[in-house]
């Protein structure tokens, strides 16, 4: 019973490491809906100690508005069979201590324990996201607003140029400030498209001089090319009408008074490029008569850059999201057999009481520290896929015998494979290197585990190693069930499993993690494999000779 009880231990401490550390919101609630636990991340997160939220309803979290509802939701929740995630990418509401809102995203799974329907609650804040998403939806309505009213200005004062010759040089002096400190790419061209004004800004921003380009060449100097074919098929389609050359396609909404506004790719002199909001606006004269065209875009690589920061926040909340419901999935798939094992053979131990039942009772206790040894497999791969998406996992190099190192692991292991299942081991070249001997450690009882899990009883798992002065190369091969060409390509996925392993135990993130601690090793991993003959893990790592 001592190793059942130590395995027992492990387990509950390693689950409650996971409990108080992990980076999310974890609450416990009984079918009362009475909190009954919470983790230190929760606490923080809703500002209260344990004795002030410990025994109370989960109500006491939702604003007070909502709580009619919240009890209706929650008693049926409670009295539905399965699991049913909740809020997972919806905006909900709670409330903390203090009594300030937060924007939360909520995903609920419930067991029994003890004949009773418990709650597990995942939370996680989103204010700062959103937040995030209104800052920049701020900015963009702001720089809309400040390219409408600077257009608007500029066209303006240009117009003003052709009311009268006595205040021509009135005009020319506000265009120069206006041009110059506007903080905006100004170009405006005649109506045949030669440029006819570039602003210092222009200068600036695009590497050429003013006296390179006006009066001798258009825009598209400075226009991505790949852009105008796109647009212009757009434009055509927009328009009902044929666009038929490049500077029609810039021009033709502003000589037909619409709205001119798009986002470009600038091309600079030196060939590096920025995208900008570009609005074109037609010149007149008093007569109405269109005498050019007035250009004036922003560069906007800063606000595409937040863009895109915040599209990488979303997906990666999506991702964790996706995570966490596959964990939820994952745990309460593969920890029901070896739970059933260990409750079935508890009861049977109960009942062999004579001495001549000694047999059966120790075969039983095997069957219980085998399972126990399995769900904390389990929880360790969940421990390692958090520490390396962390980046937690820290590479200690030392020099070792890699020989030695190969044998003490297959005499480890040996006690866990089939039945006349044998490891072969072969070395050729330098035995001493410089690595990381517990990620490799892991490395190899991972393959050569599953090589034993996907093998036949009596097939024999081959362990081959060569030494060079540059690299070192590791294979691990079997003769087992193999693995189709289409399953090679997402084997190194997390919670990937092979569609002909479906009946066999795994988490589905023993690849993933080998493939990991692998790139921490500045290591690559191959794969060779066919259906019926079996699998090649093939590893090469950078090293140094000793």
């Amino acid at each position: 019973m001592l190793p059942s009880s130590r395995n027992s231990i492990n387990d509950f401490l390693q689950f409650e490491a996971l409990f108080n550390h992990a980076s999310i919101g974890i609450l416990i609630v009984n079918s009362n809906g009475i909190i009954q636990s919470l983790n230190p991340f929760a606490l923080s997160l809703f500002g209260y100690t344990s004795g002030e939220i410990i025994g109370q309803p989960i109500e006491v979290l939702i604003p007070k508005r909502l709580h009619h509802v919240h009890v209706n939701h929650r008693n049926y929740f409670i009295e539905m069979l399965g699991r049913r995630p909740m809020g997972i990418g919806m905006e909900l509401l709670a409330v903390k201590n203090e009594g300030t809102e937060l924007q939360v995203e909520v995903s609920l799974d419930k067991y029994v324990h003890e004949g009773e329907t418990k709650a597990i609650i995942f939370v996680s804040d989103i204010s700062v996201r959103k937040k995030a998403e209104a800052e920049i939806i701020q900015l963009k309505e702001e720089l809309e607003s400040s390219v409408e009213k600077r257009t608007a200005d500029l066209t303006e004062t240009l117009r003003q140029l052709e009311i009268s010759r006595s205040d021509l040089q009135k005009a020319i002096s506000l265009q120069n400030a206006l041009l110059s400190n506007v903080g905006a790419i100004i170009v405006t061209v005649d109506t045949n498209g030669i440029i006819q004004t570039f602003n210092s800004e222009a200068e600036k921003e695009l590497l050429y001089t003013a006296d390179e380009l006006v009066g001798k060449h258009t825009p598209l100097i400075f226009l991505e090319p790949s852009m105008v074919a796109k647009q212009t098929k757009e434009l055509s389609a927009e328009l009902q009408m044929e666009i038929t050359g490049p500077m029609e396609l810039l021009l033709a909404k502003a000589g037909l008074g619409l709205k001119n506004e798009d986002e470009w790719v600038y091309v600079r002199k030196d060939g590096t490029t920025f995208p900008v909001q570009l609005n074109i606006s037609a010149m007149r004269n008093d007569g109405g008569v269109i005498i050019g065209f007035v250009g004036v875009s922003f560069d906007i690589s800063k606000i595409k850059m937040f863009e895109q920061e915040l599209q990488q926040s979303l997906e990666k909340e999506k991702e964790l999201n996706l995570l966490k419901s596959r964990f939820v999935s994952m745990a309460s798939h593969e920890f029901r057999t070896p739970l059933s094992t260990i409750l079935s053979s508890t009861y049977l131990i109960e009942k062999y009481t004579s001495t001549e039942a000694q047999p059966r009772r120790a075969k039983h206790l095997q069957r219980i520290i085998s399972s126990v040894n399995m769900l904390t497999d389990i929880l360790n791969d969940f421990l390692s896929v958090g520490m390396i998406e962390e980046g937690k996992i820290q590479v200690r190099p030392a020099r070792f015998n890699i020989e030695e190192l190969i044998k003490e692991i297959a005499d480890e292991i040996m006690n866990t494979l089939k039945k006349d299942q044998l490891i072969l081991c072969q070395h050729e070249g330098n035995s001493e290197l410089v690595l990381d001997p517990s990620l490799l450690k892991h490395i190899i009882m991972n393959l050569v585990s599953n090589a034993g899990k996907f093998s036949a009883e009596g097939s024999p798992i081959e362990i081959n190693t060569i030494g060079s002065n540059d690299c070192t190369i590791l294979s691990i091969k079997d003769h087992g069930i193999g693995i189709s060409k289409e399953d090679q390509d997402h084997l190194m996925e997390r919670f990937y499993r092979g569609t002909n392993a479906s009946n066999i135990q795994g988490t589905g993130l023993g690849l993933h993690i080998v493939s990991k601690y692998a790139e921490l090793l500045n290591g690559t991993i191959a794969c060779k494999s066919e259906l019926g003959v079996g699998t090649e893990f093939i590893l090469t790592f950078n090293t140094k000779s000793g």
